[in-house]
């Protein structure tokens, strides 16, 4: 049996029944999309004003989608 995530943190795995269209690769192409860039580039590919950003975003979006 697989281990469940502590409260508050969240998981890197991709899960087979949401594939692409796990909450996380939705908000990615969301980012993408309002800042411009290309959605097959990597976070680490940001700029650092974009960084932020998408901290900012990815801990607010995913942490409120979970409730």
């Amino acid at each position: 049996m697989a281990e469940l995530p502590e409260e508050g943190s969240l998981s890197n795995k991709v899960s087979d029944e949401t594939g692409q269209f796990d909450p996380r690769f939705n908000l990615w192409r969301q980012f993408c999309a309002d800042q411009g860039i290309a959605p097959d580039c990597l976070p680490g590919d940001l700029s650092p004003e974009a960084k932020v950003e998408w901290e900012k975003r990815k801990e607010s979006d995913l942490l409120n989608s979970r409730r």
